[in-house]
């Protein structure tokens, strides 16, 4: 049945977009077997890096140090009383605590962050990742697997199944942005005949360390953080590896090669994780690698805002390019409404248009309400644009689009089955 009006579409889609299962195709969770590397609760939430940005903006006096000696429990309660009792919470950042608190049940205009702690301790972890995912209607996840890191390194050596909600992503940072550094050591520590200039024998040490991590980590993709300056192709180990390793493996196992780019690390040093910045990239470098590679399949977000158009474009002219998500500083309604309005104009539904980069678990629920009502506002507005033209939209086809958004575009690039294929038709 046709749509009476243009209210009666809104209202479909914004229903459909509110119940709709997602796939959330980046953040940096981890399943239970992980232990303390999973973060979650009111504390983990209060001083994620965010937030203790925005505090220390208001203590010009307070030494970085005195507040990294803090105990997790002293620092959270210096954010709750800086962003959220002396002065109005109504940063994204911010918001996004209280639409956690909100979606839990709990009493939000009490303030009263005892009761908070409370709630989070009654729950064990493996009941609140049930909640969480029930709650906000994620079906499953794609984790950061970073095999440099000790702790998860040594929990892979152990784990024999993963939760099936969990998928795995390689990411290979070092691999790129520290050979020369140290990098190439810990390979060849580890059994790898690699040596640190970038020579044949070198190559295939690479190329065997990424082929023992894919076949046991089983990962959608390999991904690695890049800075502003990167360029492709490049006269550097970080181009000579990109080139003669990770696009050939990744060939191989056929999975996508995925660049975050545009990153200026460690702007503010004292600032610890919260001290990262952003440039301006170059997208020429991301067609040149689809362009140069086209048998290999690349994922892409980039950091800048100034970077959106040239790489939604981009996708445009490289069927090889999947352009996903609003990355980290982008994540912030107004952005969001932006690029999302102009990837759907440019790309229509070939697009994932956005992930939650979650750290901590608490906020899918946050990144997720917010930005399914920007996407089911930006939708509407583009359905009403074709009934005004006399297009007839059926219920199934809105559900259709809907699905891609939410991770069917995504697992069609891959070339995998969607697992929630058919949620909502």
């Amino acid at each position: 049945m046709a749509f009476q009006n243009k209210a009666e579409l809104r209202q479909y889609v914004t229903e459909t977009v509110r119940t709709a299962p997602i796939s959330d195709i980046h953040t940096h969770l981890f399943t239970e077997d992980f232990g303390n590397m999973l973060l979650w609760g009111i504390d983990e939430l209060l001083t994620y890096h965010y937030l203790v940005a925005e505090t220390f903006r208001f203590y010009p006096e307070l030494e970085y140090e005195a507040f990294w000696a803090m105990s997790k429990r002293e620092q959270a309660d210096l954010v709750w009383k800086t962003l959220f009792i002396d002065h109005s919470p109504y940063s994204e950042a911010c918001r996004g605590v209280l639409t956690v608190l909100s979606r839990l049940g709990l009493d939000v205009a009490s303030r009263d962050l005892e009761s908070y702690r409370a709630f989070f301790a009654s729950k064990t972890t493996g009941e609140y990742i049930d909640l969480v995912f029930k709650l906000s209607n994620v079906a499953n996840v794609c984790m950061t697997n970073d095999p440099f890191v000790d702790t998860e390194r040594e929990g892979w050596e152990t784990l024999e199944k993963v939760d099936p909600r969990f998928n795995t992503a390689l990411r290979i940072d070092p691999l790129l942005m520290q050979w020369g550094e140290h990098t190439w050591k810990r390979l060849k520590e580890w059994g790898y005949d690699v040596e640190k200039a970038v020579t044949d024998k070198t190559v295939e040490g690479i190329r065997e360390f990424l082929r023992h991590w894919i076949r046991k980590m089983n990962p959608l993709y390999m991904a690695v953080s890049l800075p502003p300056s990167f360029r492709y192709p490049e006269k550097t180990a970080r181009g000579d590896i990109i080139e003669k390793c990770i696009i050939p493996v990744a060939r191989e196992f056929d999975i996508p090669f995925a660049m975050m780019i545009g990153v200026n690390k460690r702007v503010n040093p004292a600032l610890g994780d919260a001290g990262d910045s952003v440039g301006l990239s170059d997208v020429r470098a991301v067609e040149q690698m689809c362009s140069l590679h086209p048998d290999n399949k690349f994922l892409c977000t980039m950091l800048a805002r100034e970077n959106q158009h040239g790489l939604a474009v981009a996708a445009r002219k490289f069927r090889n390019l999947h352009v996903f998500g609003c990355w980290w500083f982008l994540n912030n309604p107004s952005l969001i409404e932006e690029m999302t309005r102009m990837r759907f104009e440019l790309l229509g539904t070939s697009v994932t248009p956005q992930h939650s980069d979650c750290r901590v678990l608490d906020q899918l629920l946050y990144k997720w309400d917010h930005s399914r009502e920007i996407i089911a506002n930006v939708l509407s507005d583009k359905y009403g644009d074709l009934y005004d033209t006399g297009w007839k939209i059926k219920k199934k086809e809105i559900r259709r689009d809907v699905a891609d958004l939410f991770g069917g575009a995504f697992w069609r690039f891959l070339g995998k089955p969607n697992p929630i294929e058919g949620a909502g038709s």
